[in-house]
């Protein structure tokens, strides 16, 4: 991360040092620069001569004293409360009265690391995100004793660098590993209860709804143990009193050291050097005078009857549920973007009806992936739940919603934010499928947040 963020600020036209109290540690930074600079340039990114000038200013020392004409210094060593602080105090004797110190950080309390500082005022987070030459997300952390000036100029730095820098209040996880939890949760949820198999879950998420890459396959990359620590460290942070309980299936895997990729297996086998697998969908008749697919999909859609088959979103329910009040079988489509989904999941209430729901699909173009009859079945509950932990992060004054949809677009790569999706399908539809699968599970993390409820 540190050599990512240097090289960021390089290639922006700052002179740069790198320090590490270890030497070996500098050297390897330097490799690693030099690889990333040499890759830029076979890329056709960089010409040669201005990939020379970068590394030309930037500097590698062992040497605290280095960094005494800096404006600007980013900690990114370990995850360590006392490590970190030991640091800043040796900092504040060798910079500049005026010079900005930063924690990179992505889940230690700003005010905490700022404690023992003579000067916390000019003490802030500046968060990037793995890599930072990639991810265009900073996450700009005021504590409660950051000058406002400070935190504008990390601002305007992070701007200068073309960054996408979004100011965050000093909360546990700040924006993206707290808005994002359910992400990771609700896959593990949907596993964990057979709704559906690894590779199905993350095909969706792909396929049907614009993901890069797939929830389970993203926490392998990540780390089980690493994803896991987060997960505890957020919950903790709130004493228990959130929705984001960490998941047992994925204590388990980090107890069996099965830790994603770095280990050679976790959700997946990476054992041959293999991934995930497409999983393929189920084959369906050819269908009759097919009603055209529809353009806004969610739970407010416009049910369609076929086959005498009522066939609509998911709004929360079971299909058995639904059936009984319709007194019809009742086929559920999951949430899709309607304009590029290749795939959808479904449940059924019964078995002609799960036959009808392949068969209207894939008239529709699409792949079929048959889901366990589950509340809110997979995307649309893990959407709802994501904009549910949005909600609270804007009543809590953790940012606003254009920050919150920038953090998760720019910081987690999603498609689109919780807002935007959440202004698609509507507010009223959030909050009465939120309701709809707290009342089916009986979990109350799933109540509505006092932001949606208040806005219909």
């Amino acid at each position: 991360m540190g050599s990512g963020i240097a090289l960021v600020a390089a290639q922006a036209g700052a002179e740069v040092f790198i320090f590490d109290i270890n030497e070996a540690a500098c050297a390897k930074s330097r490799e690693i620069t030099e690889g990333s600079l040499r890759q830029s340039v076979e890329r056709g990114r960089l010409l040669q001569d201005q990939a020379d000038n970068v590394l030309k200013s930037i500097h590698w020392t062992a040497k605290l004293d280095d960094l005494s004409g800096c404006m600007l210094v980013v900690e990114a060593i370990l995850e360590d409360l006392a490590i970190k602080q030991s640091l800043f105090a040796q900092l504040e004797d060798v910079v500049a009265d005026d010079t900005i110190i930063a924690s990179n950080t992505s889940s230690l309390s700003i005010a905490r690391l700022a404690k023992p500082l003579r000067n916390p005022a000019r003490f802030a987070g500046m968060h990037f995100f793995n890599p930072p030459a990639a991810m265009k997300l900073v996450e700009v952390i005021s504590g409660p004793a950051t000058a406002p000036d400070v935190a504008q100029r990390i601002v305007d730095i992070a701007t200068s660098w073309k960054k996408v820098a979004v100011p965050v209040a000093d909360v546990p996880g700040f924006i993206v590993n707290r808005v994002a939890r359910p992400y990771y949760a609700e896959a593990f949820q949907a596993l964990q209860q057979a709704a559906a198999t690894a590779p199905v879950i993350d095909h969706l998420f792909k396929a049907a709804a614009g993901f890069r890459m797939g929830p389970l396959e993203l926490t392998d990359l990540i780390g089980q143990d690493v994803n896991f620590s987060v997960a505890r460290s957020v919950y903790d942070a709130y004493f228990g009193q959130t929705r984001f309980v960490p998941q047992l299936l994925q204590g388990s895997l980090v107890d069996a050291g099965w830790l994603g990729r770095k280990s050679g297996r976790g959700i997946y086998d990476y054992a041959g050097g293999s991934s995930t697998a497409v999983p393929a969908p189920v084959s369906a008749r050819p269908l009759k005078d097919a009603p055209a697919k529809p353009e806004i999909a969610g739970p407010g859609a416009t049910p369609l009857e076929l086959e005498g088959v009522v066939v609509r979103f998911t709004r929360g329910l079971t299909a058995r549920a639904e059936a009984r009040t319709a007194g019809k079988p009742v086929v559920l489509l999951d949430w899709f973007d309607t304009t590029s989904a290749a795939a959808c999941g479904f449940s059924a209430s019964d078995e002609a009806a799960a036959e009808l729901g392949a068969c209207l699909l894939t008239a529709w173009e699409m792949e079929p992936f048959p889901i366990a009859d589950t509340p809110g079945l997979i995307i649309t509950r893990t959407l709802a739940q994501i904009a549910n932990a949005a909600g609270d992060a804007v009543l809590d004054g953790v940012s606003n919603e254009a920050g919150i949809d920038s953090a998760l677009q720019f910081g987690a790569n999603y498609p689109f934010g919780p807002f935007a999706w959440a202004g698609q399908v509507g507010g009223e539809a959030v909050v009465t499928t939120l309701q709809a699968i707290a009342s089916a599970t009986g979990h109350s993390i799933y109540n509505p947040s006092q932001y949606w409820t208040s806005r219909i």
